[in-house]
């Protein structure tokens, strides 16, 4: 429905290559009029509205900008923060120097602060002038080893403008050996379940097999394990909705992540599903 302004502004910006078009692009498919590179001082104007205004509005800034300068930016936030009616966050998005620097090699994109002087130097000159900005965020996605899909689901879990009340729990199960989620806001580690790996009829299954999780669940150490697990989660969920948290994500690790994280974050997200949160799980290391 159209606004006399927005309600909602959710500001974008991070390191060129991180995923802001990405996150733009998932934001206007959400719901939100995404905008990119509006000039700073035009900030507050945009806000305000008019005729037709949407409520939800995600804008992308970053070193680009026009009239960019961090200490600028700082003051128009505090002050969008500051209007009553108007809720205000700003998302940063960091990444790995390797993996940009491997992002506009493959491309072939130049780094907008790198003309004439070699990308990594444009990486870092750009860190540096952001930092500020990533300590001020109210998120930070680190999308070194996230995919597009990864990133899009966690933009639109931590951001969703439907009305469904409580808090959206993501359980994940990977394997140590990949690299552990970096987007993980709480990780155990199963890594000291008996290994089905290691009985030849239950290798080539995985945890999602019948077979598998009796064998996981056999262990005389799991019982006690899951109940402590239950124990130890069960006040904070409601904790984290109550802080204003719209997405959690609970990741599982084992080895390889195709067996005893597998049994686990299925057994857990049932359990949270049964406490009636909203839950998704994923296996990400599973083949």
């Amino acid at each position: 429905m159209a606004q006399s302004r927005a309600e909602r502004l959710l500001l974008v910006t991070g390191l060129s290559g991180a995923g802001k078009s990405t996150t733009l692009k998932r934001l206007e498919d959400m719901g939100y009029e995404a905008i990119d590179n509006v000039p700073l001082g035009l900030l507050g104007s945009l806000a305000a509205g008019g005729a037709n205004m949407p409520a939800a509005l995600a804008v992308g800034i970053d070193a680009r900008t026009r009239d960019f300068q961090a200490h600028a930016f700082a003051a128009e936030l505090d002050g969008l923060r500051a209007q009553a009616g108007l809720d205000v966050k700003l998302l940063y998005l960091d990444c790995d120097e390797e993996v940009l620097h491997r992002r506009f090699t493959e491309t072939r994109r130049r780094h907008p602060l790198a003309a004439d002087r070699p990308v990594i130097d444009g990486i870092r000159h750009e860190r540096r002038l952001m930092e500020p900005m990533r300590d001020r965020a109210d998120l930070v996605l680190d999308t070194t080893a996230l995919s597009a899909a990864d990133l899009a689901r966690l933009v639109a879990g931590h951001f969703a403008l439907s009305g469904s009340p409580g808090l959206r729990v993501f359980v994940l199960s990977f394997g140590f050996r990949r690299g552990v989620p970096r987007d993980a806001d709480l990780m155990f580690d199963v890594r000291f379940l008996a290994n089905p790996h290691y009985i030849d009829v239950l290798r080539p299954l995985t945890g999602l097999d019948p077979a598998v999780a009796a064998f996981v669940e056999q262990d005389p150490d799991f019982a006690g394990f899951f109940q402590r697990l239950e124990e130890f989660l069960r006040p904070l969920l409601p904790r984290y909705a109550a802080e204003g948290r719209h997405y959690l994500t609970i990741a599982i690790g084992c080895t390889g992540g195709r067996h005893r994280s597998v049994v686990v974050a299925e057994k857990l997200a049932e359990k949270i599903a049964q406490a009636g949160a909203m839950v998704q799980v994923n296996h990400r290391d599973i083949t």
